[in-house]
């Protein structure tokens, strides 16, 4: 199968806000935009039945809806739709082992809805294969990153491998154009506190340490992408509000999350948790060793 940008599509506003910004993805990156629809009830096709009596008619038009407004905006852009008699979690976990990006559309900013993005959403995150991205539906209203938002912001641990998380952060900066800031958290140690704040000796030691850690692990891809514009940063507080501050304003977010391990339930870690439920701009998960 030729590798696909795909969307899924619940005909919320969230899943056409998704689906605009996955159009742009797939014509950034000159792939196909597959649009899923999942509903376990679906009959199978042929059905050569008259449209008020077709089960499927409503599936097809939420596709072919959002598929003719794309087209409009995307004229060169291949598009195809996809109708799955499945649960939409397993149609979307399937999706994403064919798909080079999967984008889902994800609720409001309000601490329950924050929270609870959704039966499906969650778990698709948790367990894909390849990199998901979270995309916030127009109930943001301002609160959402503008579309021309300069910047792409990477989270880094630097510790492990990152390799499968830079290269998307790499290539999805060089497909936009656009400056990548790589970000590293780091909490200060409790030896570093003093009863009049912090030692800044000791906190210039982490900082200097930290830098060249990150250089390291950068160097190798800013020598395969010379033309992506690269700068990092060290902040001093705990990573997850580091890489949430970090984001604000930018394009896009990207955070790591360590694959499924057998006998281990899918999880997501503080820092994929905390951008998924509070960064402002697209979150992409990416899975990586």
């Amino acid at each position: 199968m030729q590798p696909v940008v795909t969307v899924g599509l619940d005909g919320s506003p969230e899943s056409l806000a998704a689906a605009r910004w996955a159009a742009d993805e797939a014509e950034r990156r000159k792939l196909t935009l597959r649009l899923l629809h999942a509903w376990p009830l679906l009959a199978p096709e042929p059905t050569h039945v008259p449209s008020e009596a077709d089960q499927n008619y409503w599936a097809k038009r939420l596709v072919h809806t959002a598929q003719a407004e794309l087209q409009a905006r995307h004229p060169g852009l291949s598009i195809v739709g996809n109708l799955v008699a499945d649960d939409a979690q397993n149609a979307l976990i399937q999706a994403a082992k064919e798909s080079e990006v999967l984008v889902l559309g994800s609720r409001g900013l309000e601490p329950v809805a924050s929270y609870f993005l959704g039966d499906v959403s969650m778990p698709v995150v948790a367990r894909a294969e390849r990199p998901v991205v979270l995309v916030r539906g127009p109930s943001d209203g301002d609160g959402a990153a503008p579309a021309s938002a300069e910047r792409v912001i990477v989270a880094l641990k630097l510790h492990g491998s990152s390799d499968d998380l830079l290269d998307f952060a790499f290539h999805t900066a060089a497909a936009r154009g656009v400056p990548l800031q790589a970000v590293h958290g780091r909490s200060v140690p409790l030896h570093a506190r003093v009863p009049w704040g912090v030692d800044h000796n000791v906190t210039e030691d982490i900082t200097r340490d930290a830098l060249k850690e990150m250089d390291k692990a950068l160097r190798p891809w800013r020598e395969k992408y010379p033309q992506v514009e690269v700068t990092g940063g060290v902040r001093l507080e705990s990573p997850a509000e580091a890489v949430v501050r970090a984001a604000e304003g930018a394009g896009m977010l990207l955070v790591g999350r360590r694959e499924h391990r057998p006998g281990l339930a899918p999880h997501l870690g503080p820092v994929a948790q905390a951008a998924v439920h509070h960064g402002r701009c697209p979150v992409a998960v990416v899975p990586h060793a």
